[in-house]
Formats: C-alpha cells, structure tokens, sequence
C-alpha cells in the first residue's frame, strides 16, 4: 500500500546533510566531479545512476570511509573537516549505515551482531544490551527466535532487517542505505518499503537511499537526485523526473518496468 503525500513530506526546511564542490578521484579518474547535493530533514532522498557513476562513492565519502580531493561535506551544520576527533565521532554516531549486501558478520549470531555497536559505543551491562538488541529486532519485524540465528540461517528478506536493525543500533538521525531491496522477491521488496516509511515517520530519519529498484523510488522517495558522470544531473520529485529531458532518464524511466509503475504519472 502507497503511502500519501503528507506521510512522505520531509519534515522541516533544514539541511541535513550539504556538499558543495565535492571532488573524489581513483588514479587520474574524478569519480565525482565538483558535486553539489542538499539533503533535507526528515526525507527519503533517493540516488540513482548508472553502475559506476559515483552513488556509493557519495555516500561512503559522506561518512568518512573515502577520502576527498577537494570540496566540503557538512552534516547539521557541521563542517566534517573542521571538527575534532572526538566531535567527529559524535557526529558520525549520528549516522546509521546498512551495506548491499548486509555485511553482517556471518561469525556472530543476529543478536550479537545488533550488539555490536552498541558494545563499541555505548558502556552497558550485558543484559541492558540483550534488551535493547531484541526491541532492534523487534522494530524491524523480525520474529524474536531469529536472534540465535545466524546470518546463513535467515532468509535474504530477512538478512536485510537484520542489517537494518543493527544500522539503527545507536538510534541515528540519518540512515544510508545501499541497495536495500536488491535480491529481495518483490513481496519482500514491498514490505521492506513499507517498513522503511514506518520506521522514517517514528523515528524522525533523513534517509539517502541508493536504488535501482523503481518500486522502491515511487513508493518512498520525497525527492531523487540522478548522478551521471560525476555530477548530479538532475534533482526534483518523481514527477520532476519523469518529464526531465536528459537522453539516460528518459530511458532509465521509460522502459516496460517504467511504464507499468509510473503508469499515472507519464500519462496524466
């Protein structure tokens, strides 16, 4: 079930998350090339582009885990190179992230792996943080009994609430996520959507989602932000999208997988 417009209106006109300039390079290759994007409070902004064009560089520059040539990164009005370690931090416990493909520890159970940056993190007593890892799993939809399990021994549907609930571990304010329906039959693809917009209006997220599920972009996306040769090419709304001019949109959207979904866009 889709939801409405007011349930997926970000939340307030403040930035959350601003790069200007940003510029990364591999070799003599700038993967992104001087990039400008905003991120709003309280929005699920999604990030498309063809493969290799710089979505997961984006985001895992964001978080620290690439470096930058040049540009500047600010995440709540945080400058991330002028901050301190320890402020910086403090800020990234802000973030939550979950990978493609999970990237749980296939050593660790489910509940062991929710714990894990908690236990990083947070000085807690064993069964404070046992408590707080299965209200995780219950906040996912995974049934209590999945938190023995290990990864093999779950579903992929499942896999990915797994991943999910360890990304909201530390009750972060904004979320990245890879992928997050990849591999996922639609009726999990669906239900995983539907639980990422509950999960967005209860806890307040901004989330960044990179997608190449077109489900996913309809049912979730406040607005979409297309990456092509190392810039953003296009930001707006869905519908912005759709009658946006570039050559690759076009048929990004128009193929038959386009037109069943966006059906009542393109023809109204």
């Amino acid at each position: 079930m889709a939801s409405t417009e007011q349930e997926r209106a970000p939340q307030s006109d403040e930035v959350a998350i601003r790069v200007r300039d940003l510029e990364v390079v591999f070799g003599n290759k700038a993967v992104l090339d001087h990039l400008d994007l905003d991120i709003m409070r309280g929005e699920v902004l999604g990030v498309i582009g063809a493969s290799g064009s710089g979505k997961s560089v984006l985001a895992r520059t964001i978080l620290g885990l690439l470096p930058k040539r040049n540009g500047v990164i600010e995440i709540f009005g945080r400058n991330l190179d002028d901050l301190r370690e320890a402020e910086r931090r403090a800020l990234e416990q802000r973030c939550g992230v979950m990978f493609q493909q999970g990237a749980l520890f296939s050593s660790l159970t489910i509940v062991e792996n929710i714990q894990l940056p908690m236990r990083e993190i947070l000085h807690l007593s064993p069964r404070l943080l046992t408590e707080l890892a299965m209200l995780k799993l219950d906040m996912v939809g995974l049934p209590l009994d999945a938190a023995e399990k290990y990864p093999a021994e779950l579903s992929g549907g499942m896999t990915k609430r797994a991943a999910l609930a360890r990304a909201l571990a530390l009750d972060p304010e904004i979320l990245f996520l890879d992928e997050p329906t990849s591999g996922l039959d639609p009726i999990a693809a669906d239900a995983f959507d539907q639980l990422l917009l509950t999960l967005k209006a209860s806890l307040n997220l901004t989330v960044m989602m990179i997608t190449h599920d077109l489900s996913s972009l309809h049912t979730t996306c406040d607005r979409i932000a297309a990456i092509a040769k190392g810039k953003i090419i296009a930001l707006g709304t869905l519908e912005d999208l759709l009658m946006h001019e570039n050559p690759w949109l076009k048929q990004y959207f128009s193929g038959e997988r386009g037109r069943t979904i966006f059906a009542d866009q393109i023809t109204a």
